[in-house]
């Protein structure tokens, strides 16, 4: 039976990134970088790992060409996708204890 919500085609977006940040200048476009991310929606999940919840592929896909434009002009980001089970497989560890990974948020949907 086909849901319209479901484990499979609920996605997460992941953007990782190492940005240099040894002039006020790289400093700035980090932070700016940072601020984008949390301002589009993103949340951090470890330190320069931000995630995004989105509620199909091709809405995951939109957020990460809006990602892709912003990126700067030095360092590295590494953008992908996954769907929300293989997220929810995922396993965290906090100071040698096991902890649950973030969870997505409830989608609200209007008609």
């Amino acid at each position: 039976m086909y849901t319209r919500l479901n484990a499979y085609r609920i996605m997460w977006v992941i953007c990782c990134f190492d940005l240099p940040v040894t002039t006020k200048k790289e400093q700035k476009l980090a932070q700016g970088f940072r601020k984008f991310l949390i301002e589009s929606g993103f949340m951090m999940i470890q330190f320069s790992i931000y995630g995004r919840h989105c509620p199909s592929s091709e809405n995951a896909n939109m957020h990460i060409n809006y990602v892709k434009r912003h990126i700067p002009p030095y360092g590295s980001v590494l953008i992908f996708k996954m769907t929300d089970k293989q997220f929810g497989d995922s396993i965290l560890y906090i100071n040698h204890q096991k902890a649950s990974p973030p969870k997505g948020w409830q989608q609200l949907e209007l008609f």
